[in-house]
């Protein structure tokens, strides 16, 4: 169950059928009305109204419950869970707010609440699915119980995988192990940094599964990951490539297979691949950043340079993109554009040692010396020199007249190149012979 669709969630872990049926009163309560006469009152119409779909009936039969009964839990999540499934979590979560204020034990309203501020990346999520796992349904029901730890340990799995870990042992003493449990305890296992346990908890859910559905799809992508990391590409390929001839437009596996073929060098498979990707998913900034890169690695300069600008559409603050363009628009040798791209990047991101060494080059080829200076300076401050950065050094003082300082970068750069440089090797010792003269 995702935590992304609590309006899918919430029909089948509280059917409002079974509170009508099961509930003589709902939690909070305070009248004293026998059994009999709460099951024929006014939420058990309630509740058969939302069963129904009958939104706003039973809209209007809470409106009038709860002018007289305020503080009412039940009621007050039953108002909440109406908005929820008519698409308005905002005033959702208020009601679901007052329920737990009426009764901080009420499992329905935190386990709801929590749903809808994991969906919107609320740090408030845990604390509310922590306070779900500590009460129980009512009535009880240990299957609803266990998806609450589930959730508990998909949204902690990533930041805290002990807890995670934890919570899916207890969703498990109560309820059977499926495959999207395994998987999740092979994410678990990963972000713990167990990659051992996480590849042979990933091939269980493939063994499981059988390689079909949802669940083997990430399986694949997880492993794969993993085989990547560890540097295993002819492994990593044949899985992805089974993967692909079930399911071939799946994002995460062609992104996975895309790397893999990028890794061994199989640059125009990659390509193709990426491409495939990029039409599937055209506003996949990650998608679109791979291809952009595969195009600038096979020095296909022109294509690179419209998908980092279509990239820049997507998310104009994006100061690694713009370092990137930045970086094709020197290969094209467009000097002008690429510094302005390069600026931007600092403007975004001031600690960028790469954009200050763009500016730097591309600042030195429209003549600008004064700026190549700043510039590496800037950079001094972030990154270790390089021959590529005394060169530049050197000759922006030569052409600013800074004879000492010239020749100090050229000898600085003849000693760190060790003939990997040779043109720019021969610049630097015909000026040094000439500056060292004077």
């Amino acid at each position: 169950m995702s935590l992304r669709n609590t309006l899918l969630v919430l029909p089948l872990l509280f059917p409002a059928a079974a509170f009508a049926q099961s509930a003589p009163l709902p939690p909070g309560t305070t009248t004293d009305e026998p059994a009999s006469a709460a099951q024929t009152g006014p939420l058990a119409s309630v509740e058969t109204a939302i069963d129904a779909k009958q939104f706003d009936q039973a809209r209007n039969l809470l409106t009038t419950y709860l002018s007289a009964h305020p503080n009412d839990a039940r009621a007050l999540f039953d108002r909440g869970y109406i908005d929820d499934a008519q698409g308005h979590p905002e005033t959702a979560v208020d009601f679901y707010r007052k329920a737990i204020a009426a009764n901080p034990n009420q499992f329905e309203s935190h386990f709801a609440l929590g749903l809808i501020l994991a969906q919107g990346g609320d740090p408030d999520a845990r604390k509310e699915l922590e306070a779900a796992v500590k009460a129980d349904p009512v009535p009880p029901n240990p299957a609803v119980k266990a998806e609450a730890w589930r959730e508990l340990a998909r949204l902690t799995r990533t930041t805290d995988p002990d807890t995670a870990s934890q919570a899916l042992v207890e969703a498990l003493k109560i309820s059977p192990e499926t495959p999207a449990d395994t998987l999740l305890a092979a994410e678990i296992a990963e972000a713990g940094g167990d990659d051992e346990g996480a590849a042979r908890t990933y091939r269980r859910v493939l063994s499981a599964t059988q390689g079909n559905g949802s669940e083997a799809s990430s399986a694949t992508a997880g492993l794969a990951h993993l085989l990547v990391k560890d540097k295993k590409y002819d492994e990593a390929e044949p899985l992805l490539k089974t993967a692909l001839s079930r399911d071939p437009d799946d994002p995460a596996l062609n992104t996975q297979y895309a790397a893999v073929l990028a890794a061994e060098g199989k640059s125009d498979e990659a390509v193709a691949s990426l491409e495939k990707l990029e039409k599937l998913q055209p506003n996949n900034k990650e998608v679109a950043g791979m291809l952009a890169d595969a195009y600038a690695q096979g020095q296909n300069y022109e294509k690179a340079e419209a998908v980092y600008r279509k990239l820049l559409t997507l998310d104009p603050n994006d100061a690694e993109t713009d370092s990137a363009l930045g970086q094709v628009l020197v290969r094209e040798q467009k000097y002008p554009e690429a510094l302005d791209f390069f600026e931007r990047a600092t403007k975004i991101r001031h600690d960028d040692p790469d954009a200050w060494g763009g500016i730097a080059f591309a600042a030195s080829q429209t003549h600008q010396y004064e700026q190549v200076i700043d510039a590496l300076t800037m950079r001094s401050k972030l990154a270790a020199e390089t021959p590529a950065t005394y060169f530049l050094w050197a000759t922006a003082h030569d052409n600013l007249h800074h004879t000492k300082q010239a020749v100090e970068y050229y000898q600085l750069f003849l000693k760190s190149a060790l003939g990997k440089f040779p043109d720019e090797e021969w610049q630097a010792k015909q000026r040094l012979a000439l500056l060292e003269k004077k």
